[in-house]
């Protein structure tokens, strides 16, 4: 029988109007969500313009309790203690939300769980939340396993954690996972999924994974397949999907609306793709954005890892290079790479990000 799956609104990549978001675009798409039955929408402190998208379209044209809103603090952008605390109240501000349904410290990993634990931010949200602020506490999370129970072990407090699950990185070591959903079920937790399209690359993947699918049944897109891998586990609190237009919006909601969990026949076919995405050479870039933010080059790097996996994974040289030249037209190509080593520090996905620009320029300025 068909049920409605928890789907999320993340707004982090929200349609454009030139370099700013597009109130109007946005809040027809809050509508129509929140018309569909679905009320989570998920945004951060660092996501730009975003809380302020968030008010304009959700908060001062919606009564508060007809939605959740989360939000996120980030320690490493704190320089002090203090200015991480100030964070919750700048979101606060900016969203006019009054409290937040759901808080998360965001992004731990192994580089910078001091930064969290140094400023003492575990109690802090716990404060807060008494105060009234903050109704459910977690965090997001892209470290190791070991990590992750160490934190579910110290901190019992937790409700819930975000994870970075798809099923091309069940088994990517990584990103593992697998092993991380494991962990967070075995404490009891729930969870909220992050990139379960992989950034939009699970909606459009390999060649060889789409002939798959459109097998099977060609009337369901490659992000319907992708949505219901992660919503077919078991203790999923919301699947957040980062919805940039109204198509895609509705290709969700038909997905989560009457959503069915993979059957067997189905499952097969998802290994049957994790087997070949495996064997991918694609770049692991989801587009978060984290590593351009503070490259003092700007070389927009997402962007120049989408061109590549244009060869790599669909042998669109043409496409590649044409995407590259206008990257270069802007004289932010990668030949502007002093090796810092930022973007690596702030990468989620750990992606030797130094090497694979050098690799994209050999490759993308000889593309034929």
């Amino acid at each position: 029988m068909a049920t409605r799956g928890p789907l999320g609104f993340g707004l982090m990549r929200l349609p454009r109007k030139g370099i700013s978001i597009d109130i109007k675009q946005t809040s027809a798409m809050v509508d129509r969500f929140l018309e569909a039955g679905f009320t989570y929408f998920d945004t951060a402190h660092i996501y730009p313009g975003s809380e302020d998208a968030a008010r304009k379209a959700l908060v001062e044209r919606h009564p508060r309790e007809s939605y959740t809103l989360a939000t996120k603090l980030f320690a490493p952008i704190a320089v002090t203690t203090d200015r991480a605390h100030k964070q919750l109240a700048t979101s606060l501000k900016r969203t006019g939300a009054e409290y937040f349904d759901y808080y998360l410290l965001h992004s731990i990993m192994d580089g910078n769980i001091r930064s969290y634990d140094r400023m003492k931010l575990w109690d802090y949200v716990l404060e807060q939340k008494q105060k009234g602020f903050i109704r459910h506490v977690g965090f997001s999370f892209h470290g190791s396993p070991k990590l992750l129970e160490k934190l579910l072990g110290e901190h019992p407090e937790v409700e819930f954690v975000q994870l970075q699950i798809n099923y091309a990185d069940w088994e990517n070591p990584s990103v593992q996972s697998r092993a991380c959903y494991e962990i967070v079920r075995r404490f009891g937790k729930q969870i909220t999924v992050m990139e379960p399209v992989k950034g939009g690359a699970l909606a459009d993947p390999p060649a060889e994974v789409k002939k798959l699918f459109n097998a099977y049944d060609a009337k369901v897109s490659a992000a319907s397949w992708a949505l219901r891998f992660v919503t077919s586990l078991d203790g999923i609190l919301t699947v957040l999907s980062g919805m940039s237009n109204t198509a895609q919006m509705e290709d969700n909601i038909r997905t989560m609306r009457d959503f069915r969990p993979l059957d067997e026949q189905e499952r097969a076919i998802i290994l049957k793709a994790q087997r070949i995405l495996g064997h991918s050479r694609t770049i692991p870039c989801t587009a978060c954005g984290y590593c351009a933010k503070g490259c003092p080059k700007q070389i927009p790097i997402p962007q120049v890892f989408a061109a590549m996996n244009l060869i790599l994974g669909a042998g669109q040289e043409q496409q590649a290079k044409e995407r590259y030249a206008d990257i270069v037209g802007r004289g932010v190509g990668v030949e502007n790479c002093v090796g810092c080593g930022q973007c690596e520090r702030a990468c989620p996905q750990h992606i030797e990000i130094i090497k694979r620009l050098r690799e994209c320029g050999e490759r993308l300025e000889s593309a034929e």
